[in-house]
């Protein structure tokens, strides 16, 4: 299937269910509860065998590197020894940040808006570059400031935009539960119409300082190894943007310790909700997903810390110029193939990482075998 033929299907099905007609989830944790326990474990035999049919390819072994290892990913998510790196779909959440407020990005909530014009209109970097790579992609509203007014736009926005986390918590518990009830819904959907990978990217101004408390918050680790410039702070505003994140954290009492759900709560936003949730979906529905940057990582680990089986499931794409980028890999136990230095959002990475994927399939499918030419294979050096 073409990605326009994912994203007409997904259409069909979001009008018969939409995400706020019953399809996400209630606000409970019994309904959390449920769908994780729809994850199974990523099969072992499944990676197994596909690493061995690595070592039989007529070429040095572990010569692709991390690629062999996505390869070994995607087979043991989607349960085969013989996995499929399409079709593929992208769901881009839209939320808004009441932290903007304390003046911690170059950019106001307007700039959402318009970004959501963009990718809604397929003008945005990561609507061309997913033409490229033959990706669905389907924009969800889960909390804009100012709904977009486009018929493309998925919206079930639990509430418009967030509260201020550095006075408060940014939303209900309840809220989140919902947010991540619409991304496990999306993920669903896309399952159904289709899609057997997944990604998930982002926008909202003000997320990379949503993103890094709540890594703080799951991490332990300080403001200072966990926010970044964002969009392009000067050294001021980066100095202002972690002493905002400090008083986050302290005045909503988050620490490592404390649930997943709570910490989104208390200082995350909808879209990175919304995201955790569509990788908890994806793994219910037996697809790979592959990861963008570091808010999506952020989500990634709270999805982790809400099924911890969910990790079988997930595919690094690249490891963000962002400070906590690496630290969340690290905590995920993911390495990342592509070192770019990129630090858009919006599911750019998981993009450029797709034809690297397919290409690697290529060769898992239709390079000789040591046998077919003949040729001794080689064997591990001790």
């Amino acid at each position: 299937m073409r990605a326009d033929e994912i994203e007409s299907a997904f259409e069909n099905r979001w009008r018969a269910c939409p995400a706020d007609g019953g399809g996400a989830g209630a606000a409970d944790d019994a309904w959390l509860r449920a769908l994780t326990a729809r994850i199974r474990p990523a099969d072992a035999q499944a990676r197994a065998a596909a690493r061995s049919h690595w070592a039989a390819v007529a070429k040095p072994l572990g010569a692709l590197g991390l690629l062999e290892d996505a390869v070994c990913t995607l087979a043991a998510a989607q349960g085969t020894p013989h996995p499929v790196s399409a079709p593929r779909a992208l769901a881009v959440f839209f939320a808004d940040n009441g932290v903007v407020a304390e003046g911690i990005s170059q950019s106001g909530q307007e700039v959402t808006l318009t970004a959501a014009h963009n990718i809604c209109g397929g003008t945005a970097s990561v609507s061309c570059m997913a033409r490229v790579a033959d990706c669905a992609v389907v924009p969800v509203d889960v909390g804009m400031a100012e709904p977009v007014d486009d018929a493309r736009m998925h919206v079930c926005a639990p509430m418009r935009g967030t509260a201020d986390i550095a006075l408060g918590p940014a939303c209900p518990r309840d809220t989140v539960l919902r947010a991540i009830g619409v991304g496990a819904h999306v993920a669903g959907l896309l399952a159904d119409a289709g899609a057997r990978v997944l990604a998930a990217g982002e926008m909202g101004i003000g997320n990379t300082t949503t993103s890094a408390a709540v890594a703080s918050a799951l991490t332990g680790a300080a403001p200072e190894l966990t926010v970044g410039r964002g969009a392009g702070l000067t050294s001021e505003g980066l100095a202002r943007k972690r002493a905002v994140v400090e008083r986050a954290l302290r005045v909503n009492q988050v620490d490592a310790c404390a649930d997943a759900v709570d910490v989104l709560a208390a200082v995350g936003g909808l879209d990175i909700a919304a995201m955790c949730g569509l990788y908890l979906g994806a793994a219910a529905h037996g697809c790979p997903a592959v990861l963008d940057g570091v808010i999506s990582c952020t989500a990634a680990l709270a999805a982790v810390r809400v099924a911890p089986e969910l990790s079988g499931y997930l595919v690094a794409s690249h490891c963000s110029s962002e400070p906590a980028a690496r630290l969340l890999l690290d905590e995920l136990g993911l390495c990342a193939p592509l070192q770019a230095g990129m630090h858009l959002g919006e599911g750019t990475g998981a993009m450029a990482l797709l034809p690297l994927l397919d290409m690697a399939l290529a060769v898992y499918d239709e390079a000789a075998s040591f046998d077919a030419c003949g040729m001794d294979a080689y064997r591990e050096l001790s």
